[in-house]
């Protein structure tokens, strides 16, 4: 069940960003926004760099607390309902849609974050040229907090070949193949409702906490702290996710 080099694009899209959109709860999406507004140390109207946003649900969160938010998506479906949620919640921000890598600015944000797990999407040079793309925005001093959740010592530990999800009215199964030799996560995820079903295939690079870290030192950022919940507790092997707090050298 081999994924497409380029399997992200036309994944999120129908069943697929349904569930994805109804997968975290109102109150984890507000716990990760306050451990964003304190670890980014963000100031008054601070300049904010969601990528990639999905249906910006922690960009409109900070948004609607006064911050210039920058949202980027791939996914045309996850940014429609983004604008759409946006303006039903009076949140005023900025949407781009492009790859992750395609960051046109230079020195423009405060800060920046990668949430949601969508770390290790584009292979080992891709990923080193995601890391570079988003340093480069970030003015002197700026903070970039990613979300490395699919770690080696978080994912391999409680490794789960199948797993079968309820969620409203979306039957989930995610079905898992782990590639020692490749250092990869072979998906194939399958969501239903009604007579209607979505099977997509996605890959994940699993990379050590260590060779994150690496990426993000190569790009000139500075590691500073590994968070293992959006609690603030630090991290520890098997945590069930990572966020890696990094700042731009500089003043």
């Amino acid at each position: 069940m081999n994924a497409p080099p380029d399997w992200w694009n036309g994944f999120f899209s129908g069943l697929m960003v349904d569930f994805w959109r109804a997968v975290v709860p109102p109150a984890h999406t507000a716990l990760e926004a306050d451990f964003l507004e304190a670890r980014l140390e963000l100031a008054p109207a601070a300049r904010v760099l969601d990528v990639p946003c999905g249906d910006g649900r922690l960009a409109r969160a900070l948004a609607r607390r006064g911050h210039r938010v920058t949202a980027v998506d791939l996914s045309s479906d996850f940014l429609t309902a983004g604008r759409r949620d946006a303006e039903r919640e009076g949140a005023e921000l900025t949407w781009r849609q492009s790859d992750m890598r395609d960051l046109p600015w230079t020195g423009e944000f405060d800060a920046a974050f990668c949430a949601g797990s969508s770390f290790g999407y584009l292979g080992d040079e891709g990923d080193a040229d995601f890391v570079r793309a988003v340093a480069r925005t970030l003015a002197p001093g700026g903070r970039f907090v990613l979300d490395a959740s699919k770690v080696a010592e978080s994912i391999l530990p409680s490794f789960i070949e199948r797993r079968e999800v309820d969620l409203g009215d979306i039957r989930f199964v995610s079905e898992n193949r782990y590639d020692v030799p490749r250092g990869r996560i072979e998906n194939r995820y399958t969501a239903t409702r009604g007579s209607q079903t979505d099977t997509r295939l996605a890959s994940h690079r699993i990379y050590t906490a260590s060779q994150v870290c690496g990426f993000l030192e190569s790009a000139g950022l500075e590691v500073a702290s590994l968070f293992g919940a959006a609690d603030g507790s630090p991290y520890r092997v098997g945590a069930q996710q990572l966020y890696i707090l990094a700042r731009k050298g500089g003043t």
